[in-house]
C-alpha cells in the first residue's frame, strides 16, 4: 500500500490521479490533499478519500469548507496557503508526493517534499525548467525516485526501458502542433484569444492552451527532458505529429527507434508513475491502429514558432536563463489573455527577457528571486509594447 500526498487535487491532473487511486483502493491510500479555490470539489474529495491533512489557498475559505465537511465524520486537519501546501507535500504519512500544481508555485513544495524524503511523481514542468540541477541533485542525494507524469516524458521514460540509458542517442518529443499548425508568421499577427484557445484535439486550461499554440509547451518540455534524462540539449528533437498517437520516441545508438503509442489519456502515465515498475490493468479505451491510416511527422516551423529555439538558448546560457524563460512566458501569456499584447509578442517578450540578466541559481531561494525579477522585468517591458 502506497500512501500518497496530492498537490493540485482539484485540477485536471489531480482529478485523473484520484480516478486511478479510486480504481485501486488496495494499492493506494490518499493521506493528504492540497487544492486552490475549488472548495466544493475539494470537499467532495475529502468525503470520498478521508485524508489526514488538507490545504486550501485562502484562509477565508476555511469556514465554508468546514461547513461542507460538517455533515461527515471527517476530523482531519485543514491548513492554508503556501505553508499548507508544503505541509501536505512533506507530511510524515506520505510515501509519494504527487505534484500536479500548475506554474512556478510547484517548485517550493516539491523541494520541501524531497527534503522530507518523499518520492516524487511530477506533473509540474516548471519545477525542472526553473531548477532542474537542484531538483535532480537533491533527489539523487537522498536516493529518491522522481518519475514523470507528463505524457511526453512518461513516453520517453517508458521507451528508455528498451535499453540501457547510455545506449540512448536521441530523444524525440512529439507536438500536436496546436491550432495554428501550418500558419505563416505574418498570419499570426491577427490571432485572437479565442483562436488561440481553440485546440484542435483537446480542451485544456487557458495557460497550457496558449503554450500549445505558441509551442512554448515543447520548449518547456525540452528543458525538462534535458534534466530528467541527462540528455544533451542538441540530442533532443521535436516533431509535429498532428494525430497525437505517438507520445514521444527514443532513438538508440544502434539505430532502433522505440515509440510509446496510445490513446491520449493522462490516467495511463499517472498510473505508470504510481505503480512503476509494474503496470496496472486499466479499463480504458484501447488504441486501434486500424483506425489510423496515416501517422504524420513534420519539423516545427522555427519562424512562425520561435519558442523551441528559445529553449536551446536558455539551456546554452545556463544559470537563471530557464527560470527567466518560464517567468517571462507566464507574464506574457497572461498579458495576451487580457488583450494587452498581440499573439506574436508572447515569444518577443521571452526573447528579450533572456537578454537582460542571468544570475547564478545555486539554491531554491535564488531561483525564486530570479523568477520574481524576470516577472517584474517582463511586466515593465510589456507596458512599452503597443496594445493588441
Amino acid at each position: 500500500m502506497k500512501h500518497l500526498a496530492l498537490l493540485g487535487s482539484t485540477g485536471s491532473i489531480g482529478v485523473s490521479t484520484l480516478d486511478v487511486i479510486r480504481r485501486f483502493p488496495d494499492r493506494f491510500k490518499v493521506v493528504g490533499l492540497a487544492a486552490g479555490r475549488n472548495i466544493s470539489l475539494l470537499a467532495a474529495q475529502v468525503l470520498e478519500f478521508s485524508p489526514e491533512l488538507i490545504s486550501i489557498q485562502d484562509e477565508a475559505d476555511v469556514p465554508r469548507l468546514k461547513a461542507m465537511l460538517s455533515v461527515s465524520s471527517w476530523h482531519g486537519e485543514i491548513a492554508c496557503g503556501k505553508l499548507g501546501v508544503s505541509a501536505v507535500a512533506a507530511m510524515p504519512a506520505a510515501d509519494v508526493t504527487v505534484v500536479a500544481m500548475v506554474g512556478a508555485a510547484g517548485l517550493p513544495p516539491t523541494m520541501t517534499a524531497i527534503a522530507a524524503g518523499k518520492h516524487i511523481a511530477l506533473a509540474n514542468k516548471e519545477t525542472l525548467v526553473m531548477a532542474g540541477p537542484l531538483v535532480m541533485a537533491e533527489t539523487a542525494a537522498r536516493g529518491l525516485s522522481l518519475l514523470p507524469i507528463d505524457s511526453e516524458h512518461s513516453a520517453i521514460f517508458q521507451a528508455l526501458q528498451a535499453g540501457r540509458r547510455v545506449e540512448a542517442a536521441k530523444i524525440i518529443l512529439t507536438a500536436s502542433g496546436g491550432p495554428f499548425f501550418g500558419r505563416t508568421a505574418d498570419s499570426l499577427k491577427a490571432v485572437t484569444v479565442k483562436d488561440a484557445l481553440r485546440h484542435p484535439r483537446w480542451r485544456m486550461g487557458k495557460k497550457i492552451s496558449i503554450d500549445s499554440a505558441t509551442l512554448m509547451n515543447k520548449a518547456l518540455e525540452i528543458i525538462e527532458a534535458h534534466w530528467l534524462f541527462a540528455m544533451p540539449p542538441r540530442d533532443i528533437d521535436v516533431l509535429v505529429h498532428p494525430q497525437s498517437v505517438v507520445h514521444s520516441l527514443v532513438e538508440f545508438h544502434d539505430g532502433s527507434v522505440i515509440a510509446q503509442l496510445g490513446e491520449a489519456d493522462m490516467r495511463v502515465p499517472i498510473a505508470y508513475a504510481l505503480s512503476y515498475p509494474e503496470r496496472l490493468p486499466l479499463d480504458l479505451p484501447r488504441l486501434s491502429l486500424k483506425e489510423w491510416s496515416r501517422l504524420e511527422f513534420f519539423p516545427p516551423d522555427a519562424e512562425s514558432f520561435p519558442a523551441i529555439s528559445l529553449a536551446y538558448a536558455a539551456l546554452d546560457a545556463g544559470g537563471a536563463a530557464s527560470a527567466t524563460l518560464n517567468a517571462a512566458n507566464e507574464v506574457a501569456v497572461e498579458a495576451f489573455l487580457k488583450g494587452r499584447i498581440a499573439f506574436p509578442a508572447i515569444s518577443q517578450v521571452v526573447t528579450e527577457a533572456l537578454q537582460y540578466q542571468n544570475v547564478a541559481t545555486d539554491s531554491c531561494e535564488a531561483v525564486l528571486a530570479a523568477d520574481q525579477s524576470a516577472r517584474l522585468w517582463a511586466e515593465n517591458y510589456i507596458k512599452k509594447l503597443p496594445s493588441a
